[in-house]
């Protein structure tokens, strides 16, 4: 590893996800999603793999969203190993929270999400 810490690697994770929606690349989005990671998308549904996320991602920047931004962040260590984070966050269309993404340092060593569970609570 490059010597940085678990925590500073999961919060690289998250803005570089945050950088490429932002920038509407949804492959880029998906990269930081382990191959076999699960995400919740309330109310979409599940979505089981890179590949389902990529597609998902690519639906929601294929509709216009755009811009998201997280706040009132936080961060906590999980007893599986990476770190947990949740969050409000908007988009130029809609709001919502980040129930809980768990972020864990993959094969490569760079942290990656295995679980990603959040909700959209409305439209803007």
């Amino acid at each position: 590893m490059s010597g940085k810490d678990e925590l500073t690697l999961c919060k690289e994770g998250i803005s570089t996800w945050q950088n490429a929606f932002n920038q509407q690349d949804a492959a880029g989005c998906a990269q930081q999603y382990r191959e076999d990671a699960v995400m919740e998308a309330r109310p979409f549904g599940v979505f089981k793999g890179r590949k389902a996320i990529q597609e998902f991602w690519q639906g929601i920047i294929d509709q216009g969203y755009a811009d998201v931004d997280y706040t009132d962040v936080k961060w906590e260590a999980s007893e599986q190993g990476g770190y947990l984070l949740s969050s409000s966050w908007t988009m130029n269309k809609a709001y919502g929270v980040v129930h809980s993404e768990h972020w864990v340092i993959d094969n490569d060593g760079k942290a990656r999400l295995e679980n990603d569970v959040f909700e959209i609570q409305g439209e803007r």
